[in-house]
């Protein structure tokens, strides 16, 4: 996993806007291992401070339809490398899920590439940039998408437009599926105390996408 960086700027197309990667040096003192990568300055900050959204953003259409060409460009890189398993998948959705009342599919429809953590503290506006590239892997087609919208869902205009501008891939069989694969995630680290504050609106959620497979 430490080695995102190095491998998105070997395999991932140069089109993908973000920061260029210059330099790495890891080091020891004692039991301590340090690690220091430099990279292009990000003249824009980011979208967020946080990873879920507390008010609405001001980003130009350009930004979203270069958002759109990013994610679809993405999902086409091959790479052996892992940002969500199966065995997570099996293990997780059942218990995370349960409160819908029915078995839910464990099996993505898809696998594609996805950045892994594209959520708002993560994405650079107005000039779109992508950061944080240490998790990149094969995920649940969709799983980018479905991330972003689920860190939108406490501000609902801005959840709306994200599912207006990737409809292609939310309203698809697989971005459902990525769905709920998310909502899992989403609601195990609310257990731990992280984002508390979008558990109801995760579980309203998930009861509107759980439809997948009947």
């Amino acid at each position: 996993m430490r080695t995102g960086p190095e491998d998105a700027e070997r395999l991932v197309p140069r089109y993908v806007p973000r920061p260029r990667l210059h330099l790495v040096r890891e080091w020891a003192e004692g039991d301590d291992v340090y690690r220091a990568e430099l990279y292009d300055c990000v003249a824009d900050g980011a979208v967020s401070a946080a990873p879920v959204l507390g008010e609405v953003p001001r980003l130009t259409p350009a930004w979203w339809s270069g958002l759109r060409t990013v994610i679809g460009g993405l999902s086409t890189v091959r790479t052996d490398r892992t940002a969500v398993r199966q065995a997570y998948l099996d293990r997780a959705m059942p218990k995370y899920l349960a409160f819908l009342g029915r078995p839910v599919p464990t099996a993505p429809p898809a696998w594609s590439t996805a950045h892994g953590d594209l959520h708002w503290a993560n994405l650079a506006g107005p000039q779109l940039s992508i950061l944080d590239w240490e998790g990149w892997g094969m995920a649940p087609a969709g799983y980018d998408s479905a991330l972003l919208h689920a860190y939108s869902l406490a501000v609902p205009e801005t959840a709306e437009r994200v599912r207006r501008e990737l409809s292609d891939i939310l309203a698809s069989e697989a971005g459902r599926f990525a769905e709920l694969v998310v909502i899992t995630e989403l609601l195990q680290s609310a257990e731990r105390g992280d984002n508390r504050e979008l558990v109801p609106a995760l579980r309203q959620r998930a009861g509107e996408v759980s439809g997948l497979g009947r």
